[in-house]
């Protein structure tokens, strides 16, 4: 059952959210649930947790409308637990979390949109080798429609980066955050060698947390040939635990490139990315690998 809020506490909504995911097992859940694993046998193997400790919590979810039950087999009837659009808005807080704990509790407090090599983020995105992104869709910039981070190519290469500064205004301060140039370099980097991915079996995406109007007017600008992808509701950056910072009252991606194969399995990955040209001209020698087979 959905905890009962003291009735001192009815109006206040920090309290009512806390009663739904104010436990260790159900923020753990949502976190599972977003990076793609919705069975029971799958969340136990992730979290560790008793079977019995496992279905009291997905049943509280259920329950609070966190998540629903979906049938993925009739006979006898299995379900998976799929994030509701509730459960969805929560992502936002599991980010800020993330950004939180990176920050102040695994990093020196210091704001910054890159990290250290031997960083906690560093060592979660290397680990995302071999995982594979669940199937997800995020508005790209042409028409806000939405769109697989996933092309049908041999290979995907996704670079997330913070922010352009078209159209604007970018936070007060933003140039002083330590990661956050580059933007429209690396965009131009990779729009200058698009035509060679192309031609080695792959399709690039570049994806932010700006909003798709905004990508547009940038990417206009520059003559972009590839889509711009926004992770305005961090979709994408829970789904893979990218490593985020908070500026002008927004959650940004810090700067990492992806290899995706066809058949969505990361193949490479590589954060913090110092060196924008020799980032590219890793991802493609990556997207050669995949394209051959190795």
């Amino acid at each position: 059952m959905v905890r009962a809020v003291p009735e001192r506490d009815a109006a206040c909504a920090i309290a009512q959210a806390a009663a739904v995911v104010g436990d260790w097992w159900s923020l753990l859940l949502v976190r599972e649930t977003a990076r793609g694993h919705h069975r029971f046998d799958a969340l136990q193997a992730e979290l560790g947790i008793s079977r019995k400790v496992l279905a009291e919590r997905l049943a509280h979810l259920v329950e609070a409308e966190v998540l629903e039950k979906v049938p993925y087999l009739s006979a006898p009837v299995r379900y998976e637990y799929r994030l509701t659009e509730s459960g969805r808005g929560l992502l936002p807080v599991l980010l800020s979390m993330q950004d939180w704990a990176d920050r102040w509790l695994l990093g020196d407090g210091s704001l910054s949109g890159t990290a250290g090599e031997e960083s906690a983020e560093a060592l979660r995105v290397a680990g995302l080798v071999g995982e594979r992104l669940p199937h997800l869709e995020l508005p790209g910039h042409r028409d806000g429609e939405p769109v697989d981070p996933v092309a049908g190519a041999a290979a995907t290469v996704l670079f997330c980066y913070p922010a352009t500064g078209r159209p604007g205004p970018l936070p007060d301060g933003w140039a002083d955050i330590p990661g956050t140039a580059g933007c429209t370099l690396e965009n131009r980097l990779f729009r200058d060698a698009y035509d060679d991915f192309r031609a080695a079996g792959a399709e690039v995406r570049g994806v932010s947390t700006q909003r798709p109007e905004e990508q547009r007017v940038f990417a206009v600008e520059e003559g972009l040939p590839f889509t711009l992808l926004s992770d305005v509701d961090l979709r994408l950056a829970a789904a893979l635990r990218l490593p985020v910072f908070r500026a002008g009252q927004a959650l940004r991606l810090k700067r990492a490139v992806l290899v995706l194969d066809r058949e969505r399995v990361v193949r490479q990955a590589r954060f913090p990315v110092t060196d924008i040209p020799e980032a590219v001209r890793e991802a493609m020698a990556a997207v050669r690998e995949v394209a051959a087979g190795r």
